[in-house]
């Protein structure tokens, strides 16, 4: 048996005994046929970035077939607001790489996501997920890489507070049942998310937990494995998609919520990227970073002020973006330093064999982990659009490519190992780098400035920039960070906290 299938949680996956990626519409309908499925939903993500779903009950092998090669049309002005009713019709196609067993239905039920195409059967231009992989398209044809990305997705859970076994306030780090409250939760979603084909790396509690009017709030984090950009994009969608039907079964509150009070860990959705050519590591080689991922950070720089604009679409995102909560502020890049903007964490970047001299009885090889080694953007939170986040991270690090000083701007914005950019003592390093914005006004203006990083080679449509320009405008939030207090900005949580 193939060592990936063998262990494979997507239930179509060991049944066909093949990879998702290798999924054919006969292989959809030989599962469908095989395992008395009787519903199809097609799932697809509109402007709100919140997965959508199509649901078909199936009547006959006919119309199974004709569901999944001719797809159906909706109503693509209740989907993309700058859509025009007069001429809204759009056609969604399912990918059928993506096909997984739904784990909600008692009926069996398979799913799968798709994409949109115009009424000429072109793909849909301003759809998030096409935007993404023209802008996958472009980068590979730029550097000669495939870019491969994961996310880490951290939320609050809040619940009616208990009394036994309660964790410190912001002590919450890899806590374990019965202090953690929700570990349970959150295996399930694990397993549930890697059933719908999420590559799960780990989760765990993370620092942020209080108690508050008979309330608990405590923070956790599922993170992903590196895989195709694209695929990383769907698998978080998915991801939220599960989480949320969790805590409604579960009775509880579940947000993604950027900055839930002042003085409290807030929660990011930071992303890993790393690059590959022919199957191999691009982002390390003997030991060292390589240039391509050193051009690409310097392209995290340049735009550093603008991708604030998708990462961080609300006004709640600059509520975490603070000194001394383990969030960014400024232009910068470190090893494994928190208070950057990028961050190149432990990666194994020498041959080491510690397993050996934790286990004695293990035989002592020196083995090179250095594929695992990723470089992370910071700054981006949950209510991002995955899709248009992971596409302006793409544009970004080829920009890095395009620039003639790429490796002048990596040096430049370097800030050595322990160095905490919000420590006073550092103040001098700080004002030296440019800094983040402080407000969705702030990043339109910074998003206007960068256009062409974004537009050229044709990923985003100066229209969708445009509009992107005017949503962000329309918070006028530029003092709204100075203005809430503890209680008021708690407030201002809960009515927003089902937002992205």
């Amino acid at each position: 048996m193939n060592s990936k299938i063998e262990m494979n949680p997507n239930l179509i996956v060991r049944f066909l005994q093949k990879p998702a990626a290798e999924f054919t519409c006969s292989d959809i309908v030989r599962y469908c046929r095989e395992n008395t499925v009787r519903f199809v939903n097609f799932h697809y993500c509109g402007w709100d970035g919140k997965l959508k779903t199509l649901g078909f009950v199936l009547n006959s092998l006919e119309h199974l077939e004709n569901i999944l090669q001719a797809g159906e049309r909706v109503d693509g002005s209740s989907l993309f607001p700058f859509i025009e009713a007069g001429k809204s019709d759009l056609y969604v196609i399912p990918r059928y790489k993506t096909a997984f067993v739904n784990p909600f239905s008692e009926i069996p039920t398979v799913d799968l996501l798709c994409s949109f195409f115009d009424r000429d059967g072109n793909p849909f231009e301003s759809s998030p997920q096409y935007i993404l992989h023209k802008a996958h398209q472009q980068f590979r044809s730029v550097t000669g890489l495939n870019m491969e990305t994961m996310g880490e997705l951290e939320y609050y859970v809040i619940a009616k507070a208990e009394e036994l076994y309660l964790t410190p306030d912001q002590k919450g780090y890899h806590e374990s049942a019965p202090f953690n409250k929700f570990s349970d939760l959150r295996y399930e979603a694990m397993r549930l998310i890697a059933q719908c084909g999420g590559l799960i790396k780990y989760g765990h509690s993370e620092v942020g937990n209080f108690t508050q009017d008979g309330k608990i709030y405590e923070q956790n984090e599922i993170e992903f494995l590196p895989t195709d950009i694209e695929d990383a994009a769907d698998q978080l969608v998915i991801a939220k998609w599960v989480m949320r039907q969790l805590a409604y079964r579960h009775g509880v509150t579940l947000t993604f919520a950027p900055k839930i009070t002042v003085g409290k860990a807030g929660s990011g959705m930071h992303v890993h990227c790393r690059f590959t050519k022919d199957g191999h590591t691009a982002t390390v080689r003997n030991g060292e970073l390589t240039d391509e991922a050193r051009k690409a950070i310097a392209g995290f720089m340049e735009a550093g002020t603008s991708l604030p604009a998708f990462g961080n679409p609300h006004p709640l995102s600059f509520m975490r973006l603070v000194p001394h909560q383990e969030a960014p502020t400024s232009l910068c890049w470190s090893f494994s330093n928190r208070s950057a903007l990028v961050r190149v964490p432990l990666g194994w970047l020498s041959k080491m064999d510690m397993a050996s001299k934790c286990n004695p009885l293990e035989r002592e090889d020196d083995k090179d982990f250095s594929e695992k080694q990723t470089f992370e953007w910071r700054a981006s939170d949950g209510f991002a659009d995955t899709y248009l986040l992971m596409a302006a991270l793409c544009c970004a690090a080829r920009y890095g490519f395009e620039i003639p000083n790429g490796l002048e701007v990596a040096e430049r914005t370097f800030v050595g190992l322990g160095v905490n950019i919000h420590d006073a003592t550092n103040k001098a390093i700080q004002e030296s780098l440019e800094q983040l914005p402080g407000s969705c006004v702030e990043a339109a203006a910074e998003l206007a400035k960068d256009r062409e990083i974004y537009t050229s080679r044709g990923v985003f449509s100066d229209s969708i920039v445009d509009y992107f320009i005017k949503y962000l405008t329309a918070f006028n939030d530029t003092n709204l960070r100075s203005e809430l207090n503890e209680d008021s900005l708690l407030r201002y949580v809960e009515s927003n906290i089902n937002n992205g």
